[in-house]
């Protein structure tokens, strides 16, 4: 058994992990800047903190001389890259050029109860009709909000398109963190992540170098390159996943409540973002669908027999 020490350090390990991903959506903006003063391009933010991960998570399998994946795990792993490593960045980065990092939290507070969707499709579960009501829901709010925001900035009285990026960049992640989970019961939570950026190196590294800036970028941008490079693609999870190890998935998970409203309030002193009210009230309603969701998310009976992710993954920056 857990002791009590053990699971309030996993709590504020927990705390401390989803801090660090809350962080990358104004990290993100700084680095890539908004449309009208750009900075560091999509690709190269998206692609560069790869890199930057992977050549780190190289020198952890080194040296903790970590054994090779199996055969049939190198698909589940492939599936991660393409998610956490290509789309959701890279979505995230083109959408956050557009709009505040303050309305993406909103949009990205989706991510949990689409991961559980991805989940029940992917592993075959059968969830309640509570929970797809909660996810129609949660997506209608995001939809209400895009449409009310367009409209405030004048772009008309529509669906925003950097918001299809930023829902793109959601189900990304989704099938990013599902397929990864399924091999983390034998790799380990923390050579997942490794693994998957080691794998994206060969094409991370060498798009990093083609694509290095060669017109003038400001030093904040650079310090959020770095930062998404470091802190949301790969120490993050370390002590994300030891915080699930230690006070119990179910129980730390919870701390991703907090995520778009870390996101929120970072955002001000990061970028000068005003508290919006409005903003902050659509975040609470769809945090309020998700907590729902979330325990209305176990299937009503048993699937096929596939295993489900030991873990819920967090939203990723």
């Amino acid at each position: 058994m857990k002791s009590i020490k053990d699971e309030t350090l996993g709590m504020w390990l927990g705390v401390l992990g989803v801090a660090m991903f809350a962080i990358t959506l104004p990290m993100t903006r700084l680095a890539t800047g908004p449309q009208d003063a750009p900075q560091l391009s999509p690709w190269f933010v998206t692609l560069g903190r790869a890199a930057l991960a992977g050549v780190l998570s190289a020198i952890f399998l080194l040296v903790t001389r970590s054994a090779r994946p199996a055969a049939h795990q190198w698909k589940s792993l492939g599936v991660a890259v393409l998610g956490n490593c290509i789309g959701f960045p890279l979505l995230l980065a083109y959408a956050l050029r557009v709009v505040t990092a303050s309305h993406a939290a909103v949009v990205t507070a989706l991510l949990p109860l689409v991961t559980a969707a991805v989940a029940a499709w992917v592993l075959h579960q059968r969830a309640r009709l509570g929970f797809w009501l909660c996810a129609v829901a949660g997506s209608l709010l995001v939809v209400v909000f895009s449409v009310l925001r367009a409209s405030q900035t004048g772009h008309g009285f529509g669906f925003e398109w950097a918001d299809l990026l930023l829902v793109g960049a959601v189900i990304a992640a989704s099938f990013g963190y599902i397929y990864g989970a399924q091999v983390t019961p034998s790799l380990g939570a923390e050579r997942v992540i490794c693994w998957v950026c080691v794998m994206a190196l060969p094409v991370t590294l060498p798009a990093t170098l083609l694509l290095w800036p060669t017109q003038p970028v400001a030093t904040s941008s650079w310090l959020g390159f770095v930062y998404v490079g470091m802190f949301s693609m790969w120490i993050g999870f370390f002590a994300w996943y030891r915080g699930l190890a230690l006070g119990g998935a179910l129980r730390v998970s919870q701390t991703q409540l907090l995520q778009p409203f870390l996101s929120i309030l970072a955002s001000i002193p990061i970028l000068g973002e005003p508290l919006d009210l409005v903003t902050l009230g659509f975040a609470v309603a769809v945090v309020a669908t998700v907590v729902i969701g979330k325990r209305l998310s176990q299937p009503a009976s048993a699937g096929t027999g596939a295993v489900p992710p030991t873990a819920p993954a967090p939203r990723r920056g």
